[in-house]
């Protein structure tokens, strides 16, 4: 497939589809395949015939692990689909894949609407900017309430859903929706083929309930889109094409959210959903620049979508193929690039050749020769590039925001079992490493232990899995353990003085810095204060990479340091001895000393949880939330159904699936998100000190 022109980037959409596990994302995307054309049999999760839950892990459980992207077309445009996980514990794939993205499907279940991980992706749709629609699935479940649903988008998320189709029925009567815009009705046919529906009129019993959430659409869209407020504020009824016009402009900048409903594993309502990707999510066209900085200079650099430009992109996910090696995936954000060309890294300043590029289709591949901007491809040959790096032609060199990601909060020790696996478990974890930022291996030197850790229960044994299956290593994993961090209270001072004389030249640095602790969440902060010749400039980043590896063990108990400003104020160094090896050692004895002073503490992983319990088990799970120090924050009822959120300390969860089964004969469940560090109390801190 040749790549689009600039005129064609009209007619190209980037979206992916994202929501709380089990929501339907996957289901919604494989109907979406099917209608297109892009596959000839529906794929469904429940047996394993997913084409976008290609790993054997995700046909096995029908979970999403990894994000897939593919193309489709509709209605004469482009389709650039990636498909995300559900489970908070695989959040990085919907971080990155939303960074890359112009517009986004929110999916709700009908009858749960609202759920945590719904809430986790919303807001990172809303910190990359992402324009969005929201998909209502499962309207023919028992207990569907499409406008319950849209209520809890209204209040949870803080959003303005403005419905453009109304339900003609639910649960077992769900047999069509009315279209708000054009003011007029689809009927489903199940008995016919797959997504079989005719249009007719509104049915005369919805006819008064219609003209109201019309004209409640007409109103909320005039809020938000100052040209229809003109016309609707001198009385004028807008046309079909003018209210649609106006929540276009209001979705793309991010005024509004339009919510259309459907029952995607019974094929209902998806092509209705493609036509609105099409009508209210944005081209590449219709977001603003990318706007980076130069690498050197510092200076903002901004990139349009342009084939004409100098060509710059984002790498967002690297893969481990089995038969092709390494695939770097990327957006294309300006300009263009052919195979074999030379492209420049500009965050790390290297050259790398671009090999061969590659359309994704789950994980098939399609080669072409070139791919351009508004376009996402992956690409073999890039060795030295990995997530949220930039590559850019050298001439225009630019580097653009890189994708934040979360700490991983869980740990383990993993063991090769035997010394001819040692050599692969190397390999492997430095692999998965690549593909996934969330997972983070190191090297314990006093227990000679490898740690691996990750954002939940689920990650790692997904990860020790794929060791097993792809790289064939078979190793022993320790008990879980929590990813405990510690803070600062208070400044301080501390001061390093390194001095070695062994004959010849010797070793002097000399540094001396202030602490304060930062707000919670806050990354690292170094500056340096130093005015004159105290300390050559050579030597100040040395200090500052001290100072950064010392706080990788805090001095309660040993755990990395969160949220710390480290200011350098003096110090003193020696003509001849002094060296970059010196100060970094003396930036490190200055931090230990100050953080012997600044009152650290130790701070435990909280998370929310969510769950969802028939009313007579209620007691039984509030009773057992609190033995495992939970805070209730919301207990909610509806018929015989309590939904029950709390904040519980990590270390307490641990098993807790198969407690709460044992409690509810198997009828309640739960989901869980990482929420915040929080002071861990005395006795912990007491247990965790005996201990080490």
């Amino acid at each position: 497939m040749a790549t689009a022109s600039a005129t064609d980037l009209r007619r190209v959409r980037n979206i992916g589809f994202i929501a709380h596990i089990d929501a339907g994302k996957t289901t919604v995307t494989e109907r979406v395949l099917f209608f297109t054309g892009r596959t000839y049999k529906m794929g469904e999760v429940h047996d394993g015939t997913a084409v976008m839950d290609w790993m054997p892990q995700e046909k096995e459980r029908g979970i999403t692990i990894t994000a897939a992207a593919t193309r489709a077309e509709w209605a004469g445009h482009q389709i650039n689909i990636i498909d995300t996980p559900g489970h908070v514990d695989f959040t990085a794939e919907v971080e990155r894949s939303l960074r890359v993205l112009d517009g986004g499907v929110v999916v709700f279940d009908a009858v749960a609407g609202v759920q945590p991980q719904s809430e986790t992706v919303w807001r990172q749709a809303d910190r990359y900017g992402v324009p969005r629609i929201c998909f209502v699935n499962k309207m023919d479940r028992i207990r569907a309430d499409f406008d319950k649903t849209v209520d809890s988008i209204r209040h949870r998320l803080h959003a303005v859903p403005i419905p453009v189709q109304y339900p003609i029925g639910s649960e077992d009567t769900f047999r069509g929706v009315v279209d708000l815009v054009e003011e007029k009705a689809w009927f489903f046919d199940r008995s016919g083929d797959p997504g079989e529906m005719s249009e007719g009129p509104i049915p005369p019993e919805m006819a008064e309930r219609i003209a109201s959430v019309r004209d409640e659409m007409i109103e909320r869209v005039a809020e938000n889109d100052d040209v229809l407020l003109e016309k609707y504020l001198a009385g004028e009824v807008p046309t079909a094409g003018e209210i649609k016009s106006a929540l276009r402009r209001a979705t793309i900048a991010n005024h509004a959210v339009p919510v259309i409903c459907g029952a995607a594993l019974q094929s209902l309502g998806v092509q209705l959903m493609l036509d609105a990707v099409i009508d209210y999510l944005p081209s590449p066209l219709d977001v603003p620049p990318l706007v980076g900085l130069h690498p050197t200079t510092g200076a903002e650099e901004a990139r349009a979508p342009d084939l004409d430009a100098p060509f710059a992109a984002l790498a967002f996910k690297v893969v481990t193929d089995p038969f092709v090696g390494r695939l770097v995936y990327f957006r294309v954000y300006s300009g263009k690039i052919t195979t074999g060309s030379s492209v420049y890294n500009a965050s790390k300043g290297v050259r790398e050749r671009m090999g061969r590029i590659m359309l994704m289709h789950a994980n098939s591949r399609e080669e072409v020769e070139s791919i351009g901007a508004g376009e996402i491809a992956a690409a073999i040959g890039l060795k030295s590039t990995f997530t949220g790096e930039t590559i850019c032609d050298e001439r225009a060199p630019v580097v653009l925001e890189a994708i934040s990601f979360a700490e991983p909060v869980i740990s383990v020790a993993i063991e090769p079992q035997s010394r001819a696996d040692q050599d692969k478990l190397s390999t492997a974890l430095i692999k998965l490493a690549e593909e996934d930022p969330t997972f983070q291996v190191r090297h314990d030197n006093e227990t000679g232990q490898t740690i691996m850790s990750g954002m939940g229960e689920l990650h790692l044994e997904i990860l020790v899995d794929r060791m097993r299956r792809e790289f064939n290593v078979v190793a022993a994993v320790g008990k879980p353990q929590v990813a405990y961090r510690e803070a600062i209270t208070k400044p301080a001072r501390g001061e390093g003085r390194f001095v070695r004389q062994t004959g010849g030249h010797g070793q002097y640095g000399h540094a001396v810095v202030e602490i304060e602790p930062l707000p919670a969440g806050s990354a690292f902060e170094f500056e340096n204060k130093i005015r004159g010749a105290t300390i050559p400039r050579e030597f100040i980043p040395a200090i500052k990479a001290g100072a950064q590896e010392a706080l990788q063990t805090g001095t309660v108990a040993g755990y990395p340091v969160m949220a710390v400003k480290v200011t350098l104020v003096d110090g003193s160094f020696h003509a001849v001895d002094s060296s970059e090896m010196a100060f970094r050692i003396a930036g490190s004895m200055a931090l230990k000393d100050a953080l012997r002073r600044a009152g650290s503490v130790l701070l435990e992983p909280v998370m929310k949880i969510q769950i969802i319990t028939p009313g007579e088990y209620l007691g039984a799970v509030l009773a057992d939330l609190s033995s495992r120090r939970g805070r209730i924050r919301s207990t909610e009822g509806e018929g015989g159904t309590q939904v029950v959120e709390a904040d519980v300390p990590l270390e307490e969860m641990f098993g807790y699936a198969t407690d709460l089964r044992s409690a509810s004969q198997g009828r309640a469940n739960h989901s869980m998100e990482f929420g915040r560090y929080e002071r861990a109390p005395s006795t912990k801190v007491e247990a965790l000190a005996q201990s080490a």
